[in-house]
């Protein structure tokens, strides 16, 4: 790209942030227009609810924004390259895309859109799809080549499930083929694929592993998202709970940038709030196999006692292990959460517990909705926490960028 041609792109900031989502949204309804193939593929239910367009205004904004270097990017395009291996995108769909966001460009921007700026948006675009695809080349390779993984999707049986909750089951996912499963790092997820009978679509879907690895099976914990008409997200989790011992899934192999290294011997902070704890049971229990003596400490929020995943197997744990402590939140208590002094009321609060998170060298992980994340990401800031010690993972399109 010239530096005409990023003059021009720049030029078409002030547009982008004013109408960013009225071109993403106009593009997306091109695209499955043309494209109603490609419905199998995306999250229906973030289309609906907003989230997938909004991901990718921000997105294309940013490129805009740092098009005179956009390996500051870097980061952002490596957690988007693992999502695309996870559902096999190929090179050959970023010209699908290519071709209708640099249409909907002319389409909605009306006369601003002058020819060279749709040539140098066609020219940025297609430089960021090269990145993009040598990326992903680089990451298919690089999974392909452990043992037991694969790429693309593969057919698991669900051999069983167990209620974790009022609103969370575990399934149990053993390999069809019988073949070698691939291990992975705790923290990380699968995308699953379900057809999903009120769209007539497949849908992927992104779960965390629930456990430390088992070189039988996989487990994910799924949440039933409660409304499928006014909670898109609910189709695939609603789906979910409806099937049974026996059925067949296709998966892809583990991915994701937020997880735990083995190796570490930091001390551990673990905070999550709802169904977010799916990451880090997988952290706990492979703590608990492979360093006894790391300090670890889990905070966790959720609404109540009858919604508190794991509970029990959590108490287990420490139990077991000394080097664990645990802090937990409800929003709502009863007489015997408040006899047994094992709950805090009220929502997530860190200064609460201060005194034991304030750890030296410890690595912090956060999981759970994306106000929550915001919320326990500042306050680890003004506990001056330093922003390189702080994970978090938001389930879905990555809206928050706060590192």
């Amino acid at each position: 790209m010239n530096p005409q041609q990023k003059e021009l792109i720049k030029a078409t900031i002030p547009i982008l942030r004013a109408s960013g989502e009225d071109l993403t949204n106009y593009f997306y309804a091109r695209m499955f227009k043309h494209h109603p193939e490609l419905r199998n593929m995306f999250n229906m239910g973030n289309q609906a609810n907003g989230r997938q367009k909004s991901a990718l205004a921000n997105a294309v904004l940013a490129y805009a924004e740092n098009i005179e270097d956009p390996s500051v990017l870097i980061g952002v395009l490596k957690g988007i390259g693992t999502k695309h291996r996870s559902l096999n995108i190929q090179p050959e769909q970023y010209k699908i895309v290519g071709t209708h966001l640099i249409d909907s460009i002319g389409e909605v921007f009306g006369e601003a859109a002058t020819l060279p700026i749709l040539e140098a948006w066609t020219v940025a675009f297609y430089e960021l799809a090269d990145i993009m695809i040598n990326l992903e080349k680089g990451l298919y390779e690089e999974n392909v080549a452990k043992p037991g993984s694969w790429n693309g999707w593969r057919k698991f049986v669900i051999k069983k499930i167990v209620e974790e909750s009022a609103e969370i089951k575990s399934f149990y996912l053993y390999p069809e083929d019988g073949k070698q499963i691939a291990d992975f790092h705790p923290g990380q997820f699968i995308s699953v694929q379900v057809f999903v009978t009120e769209l007539n679509l497949l849908q992927p879907r992104q779960y965390s592993l629930s456990s430390t690895f088992n070189p039988e099976y996989y487990r994910i914990s799924v949440k039933k998202e409660s409304g499928i008409a006014p909670n898109p997200n609910g189709w695939v989790s609603n789906t979910m709970h409806s099937k049974s011992e026996g059925d067949v899934i296709s998966i892809s192999s583990p991915a994701g940038l937020f997880h735990l290294e083995k190796d570490s011997e930091n001390p551990l902070v673990l905070i999550s709030g709802g169904v977010g704890l799916t990451p880090m049971l997988s952290m706990l229990e492979t703590n608990l196999n492979s360093i006894q003596n790391k300090k670890t400490i889990w905070i966790h929020g959720c609404r109540n006692e009858s919604v508190h995943a794991f509970k029990d197997q959590i108490s287990a744990l420490k139990e077991e292990a000394n080097h664990l402590e645990t802090f937990t939140f409800y929003d709502a208590v009863t007489p015997e959460n408040v006899i047994s002094n094992e709950v805090i009321q009220g929502r997530v609060d860190l200064h609460k517990c201060k005194d034991s998170i304030l750890l030296e060298e410890a690595r912090y992980y956060i999981c759970g909705p994306e106000m929550f994340i915001k919320t326990q990401y500042e306050a680890l800031i003004n506990l001056n926490v330093s922003q390189e010690n702080i994970f978090y993972e938001e389930f879905g399109p990555q809206l928050i960028n706060l590192n």
